[in-house]
């Protein structure tokens, strides 16, 4: 079989100092690198609360089937209307992934003659969702309202416009509350992705959006699982019709197996847990203030989530950094183009619960190396 064209393209990203691998954590090394921002994944509290919901009902290992044919059960759907009401919301739909769940909500949604304004910055899965949609798209620059104000005059048809809260490699926030002005003015439908501020952001972890009273005014929160709640899938919220609607024409979630119980139990011990930790919570809001205080010096992005970054451009200079760092015993990854623009590589230094200030300081020590 010849595959010259696929070794061609891996050539060429190697030429680029580009070339992706997958590599396996060695062992003792101090993660900088997860999103599990709360140590949930790992936690034996949350393996214990786990087992005790198992425990207490019947369960399968596999759901053996799409939720349209074999799949769905009783289990799924209370976990859908926990979500629903923890995250103050009419109804909501699980997804196999925070992935699945943005590729089914704009690739279904939004039709021939609407239009999609997008945050220059959004998740590769909501861009992928996007490009399968029938509407025209508009990405406005990062954070900045006045250009999106200037892509709404060209908008036509429904109009969605889509943000995360916290964005996943500069972990910053938006600033939803004059997106939401905007939105109601322009009457569009704002959508958010949630991802990286479930489970840290708020008093129980609830989200921006919640944070900052404006769940009302969203069409649709995309909720994932696989960060701080430490575990997997994710879910939608949003009206009852919009859950109907995905149900009938999202091919994400029509066309997959379901979701087994076992995930179940993981997302309903999570949601017990994590809306409690607010010791966790406050230790790494300091672990956070800890570690700006310490690289101010170096050139990093504005950001007080558990997402830190400090800009090294250029792909060799950034491995190199790296390599020093995970010599040190720190696990923490380089970020390259083309994952980032040419010329805003980064490290992305995720801190957790978990962390302890000495880890914190022999992290800024290599990075104020000089």
């Amino acid at each position: 079989m010849k595959e010259d064209f696929l070794l061609a393209q891996l050539a060429a990203r190697k030429e680029q100092h580009a070339l992706r691998q997958l590599r396996l954590p060695a062992p003792g090394m101090v993660d900088f690198c997860s999103n599990d921002y709360l140590g949930l994944a790992k936690s034996m509290a949350m393996q214990e609360a786990v087992h005790n919901l198992l425990a207490a009902r019947p369960f399968a290992h596999g759901s053996t089937g799409s939720r349209l044919l074999a799949g769905n059960y009783a289990w799924v759907e209370e976990t859908e209307s926990m979500l629903a009401a923890f995250h103050q919301s009419t109804a909501g739909l699980i997804y196999n992934s925070g992935y699945d769940a943005n590729l089914g909500l704009f690739s279904a949604v939004p039709q021939k003659g609407d239009t999609i304004i997008y945050d220059a910055l959004i998740h590769a899965s909501i861009r992928d969702g996007i490009r399968l949609s029938k509407a025209q798209a508009f990405s406005f620059l990062h954070n900045d309202i006045m250009d999106l104000e200037k892509k709404l005059h060209n908008a036509t048809g429904n109009i969605f416009v889509a943000v995360e809260s916290v964005y996943s490699m500069d972990g910053d926030f938006a600033p939803l509350s004059a997106i939401a002005s905007v939105c109601d003015r322009a009457g569009a439908h704002l959508i958010v992705d949630e991802a990286h501020a479930t489970g840290v952001v708020g008093a129980k972890g609830e989200g921006l959006v919640q944070h900052l009273g404006l769940q009302t005014r969203c069409f649709a929160r995309v909720h994932t699982f696989g960060k701080a709640v430490g575990c997997h899938g994710a879910v939608v919220l949003g009206s009852t019709h919009l859950r109907d609607y995905l149900i009938n024409f999202s091919r994400s979630f029509i066309y997959t197996t379901a979701l087994p119980p076992t995930a179940m139990a993981a997302i309903m011990a999570s949601y017990d847990l994590f809306p409690y930790m607010q010791e966790a919570r406050a230790h790494l809001a300091a672990l956070i203030a800890r570690f700006r205080k310490g690289v101010a010096a170096l050139d990093t992005l504005p950001g007080e989530t558990p997402i830190q970054v400090v800009l090294t451009p250029g792909n060799t200079a950034t491995r190199e950094l790296a390599v020093r760092l995970q010599e040190a015993g720190l696990d923490i990854r380089a970020i390259l183009h083309p994952t980032v623009p040419k010329g805003k590589e980064r490290l992305r230094i995720v801190l957790h619960s978990f962390n302890t200030e000495e880890e914190v300081d022999r992290c800024i020590a290599v990075l104020t190396k000089g």
